[in-house]
């Protein structure tokens, strides 16, 4: 074995689990934006849709933009 693969192996034998596991879900919690400050723009088209739908059920006419939003907190991780 060299000194090289020697060095390394005993690096990675030495290196605490516990802390990085911690530190990672720790980091990608930070890294998450939080709900308020991501689709911004589809929420504002769906907010608009449904206060100024003319429809007797806004909801049901404004279906594909809430859809769109829904569609968009999804891939950042939230379920609306």
């Amino acid at each position: 074995m060299s000194s090289a693969q020697a060095t390394a192996s005993s690096i990675a034998s030495s290196a605490p689990v516990a802390p990085v596991v911690a530190q990672s879900a720790a980091a990608a919690a930070a890294d998450k934006p939080k709900p308020c400050c991501v689709c911004k723009d589809e929420k504002a088209k769906r907010d608009e849709c449904m206060l100024f739908s003319k429809a007797a059920d806004p909801q049901k006419d404004c279906l594909l933009t809430i859809d769109q939003y829904r569609s968009c907190m999804a891939g950042f991780g939230f379920k609306v």
